[in-house]
């Protein structure tokens, strides 16, 4: 279905996350990139989840001191994971359209520019994400860049294996995330779970095929996706696209066997393969 969006229709937020395990370095990187796009965004939201300590909450006040008319903040006092975080911000975010970014990672000034533009000269498209690359300490050490599907009927396709987008690249509407019933609070896979429910009510989702995000790789970045309880995460994930309809019988077995595979490996052995078959190597 085609929505207009005006020329000047490009009032957005940008709704940032932050628990006690980010650094006040990488945190203020964030939130600069963003300040610095060529669009700039009308509300950045800092959703705080649980205490976060005497530094961050540092940054976050200086942030509010120099641009407290840009700057939204919302603390929580308990940390009860990224879903139920999202799930509670999300309605309090005042403009339409949602820009996601994460703590520690890096938007290109250009990034909302080229989404907002996709917005408008597709006009059948409802959620636009991008390429990324993935970065060491600094961003110029990029070290893999991760190519997702296209267009709507290639991430539609993917998303029957794995997950095809990245949720710190995501501008979508708020309105259409509160009516396929807003982030599931369950844990680690908010991301997937939400993209397959758009996908499943018609949205249409579309990657820019540059890394206009850089998302920063830290020392335990793939021992996070290894361990019974994320494998538990990823199957009751897919059982629930399976029960939906979304996925068969056949695709699920080799979505979950396949995912079931790299998550039980060594933390080094999952390291090898996702750079070797799930990546590119950075030029």
């Amino acid at each position: 279905m085609k929505r207009e969006m005006a020329a000047g229709a490009a009032a957005y937020s940008v709704l940032i996350p932050v628990y006690k395990g980010d650094l006040p370095g990488p945190l203020k990187f964030a939130v600069e990139s963003m300040m610095k796009q060529t669009i700039k965004p009308d509300e950045i939201v800092i959703a705080v989840d649980g205490p976060i300590g005497s530094e961050l909450e540092a940054v976050i006040a200086e942030f509010e001191r120099q641009n407290g008319e840009v700057f939204s903040v919302y603390r929580y006092d308990v940390n009860e994971g990224l879903g139920k975080l999202l799930n509670k911000t999300v309605p309090l975010c005042r403009n339409e359209y949602i820009a996601r970014m994460d703590a520690d990672d890096y938007s290109r000034p250009e990034r909302m520019e080229r989404q907002f533009a996709v917005l408008r000269e597709c006009q059948e498209i409802d959620v636009v994400g991008c390429n990324v690359d993935e970065f060491s300490g600094s961003i110029d050490n990029v070290i893999a860049r991760v190519i997702l599907p296209e267009t709507p009927d290639e991430v539609y396709a993917f998303a029957k294996k794995r997950c095809p987008i990245r949720h710190p690249a995501l501008l979508f509407r708020k309105s259409d995330v509160l009516k396929i019933g807003n982030y599931n609070v369950q844990d680690r896979v908010q991301d997937y779970d939400l993209i397959v429910r758009m996908l499943q009510n018609g949205l249409k989702v579309y990657n820019i095929q540059q890394p206009l995000v850089l998302i920063r790789i830290s020392e335990d970045f793939y021992r996070r996706r290894g361990g019974l309880r994320y494998l538990k995460c990823i199957y009751t994930t897919k059982k629930n696209f399976l029960k939906s309809g979304f996925m068969s019988l056949g695709e699920f077995i080799v979505s979950f066997g396949g995912h079931a595979l790299v998550i039980l490996m060594p933390s080094w052995l999952r390291g090898f393969i996702y750079n070797k078959f799930l990546r590119k190597k950075a030029a």
